[in-house]
């Protein structure tokens, strides 16, 4: 059985980059290559996480208009309600219909299980979740 998923050093590094401190930005920029290499994951469950942190930040990014974790960290409410109506659509829901959606397109789930020898059913009955938690921690560092 695989290890319990969990991202929090990312997260850290998130939330350090949107607070401004010095190198945490160049950080994370490595961190989201590694992601989408996912050469370092350690196992099917968790590939899949990287693959969705890495599809989430650049959502972000692409949603807020900026790859400054620091502007988007002072963006304020009414800020997030224009990128809304400018959007068409929230940012959770955005961020997660997003990934989801790569994961379809890029045909994740097979190429995940191929690598790993693990069933492709096991990694499609895990993808809304994952993308749900992903989401919520991309969220939760914003704020």
């Amino acid at each position: 059985m695989e290890k319990p998923v969990e991202f929090s050093k990312f997260y850290r590094v998130l939330n350090a980059a949107k607070e401004g401190e010095e190198g945490k930005r160049s950080e994370l920029e490595l961190m989201l290559k590694q992601y989408e290499a996912s050469e370092e994951s350690t196992g099917p469950l968790h590939q899949l996480g990287e693959s969705f942190l890495y599809v989430g930040i650049l959502e972000l990014y692409k949603y807020s208009g900026t790859e400054d974790m620091q502007a988007i960290g002072l963006l304020d409410k009414e800020a997030w309600d224009k990128l809304a109506e400018e959007n068409k659509a929230d940012l959770p829901p955005l961020l997660a219909n997003s990934m989801i959606r790569y994961s379809k397109n890029n045909k994740l789930s097979k190429k995940i299980a191929a690598k790993w020898g693990t069933p492709k059913r096991q990694i499609e009955n895990n993808i809304m979740q994952m993308a749900r938690y992903i989401t919520e921690g991309i969220i939760d560092a914003l704020e």
